[in-house]
């Protein structure tokens, strides 16, 4: 095998290793995702249903 090849082969697999850990680390799930965005919803309801008429 051409040691370029080999050498970026290695540098991908340690990318793939680190991004697993990001994943786990940092991800949330879409349960996660969703829930979050309907409570800033509801904020942003509650907040414009609270507004004064000029």
């Amino acid at each position: 095998m051409n040691l370029n090849k080999a050498r970026k082969a290695k540098a991908r697999a340690e990318k793939s290793a680190q991004a697993d850990v990001n994943a786990v680390k940092f991800g949330r799930t879409k349960a996660q995702k969703d829930s979050a965005r309907k409570e800033a919803d509801r904020a942003l309801r509650a907040l414009h249903n609270h507004k004064r008429d000029p």
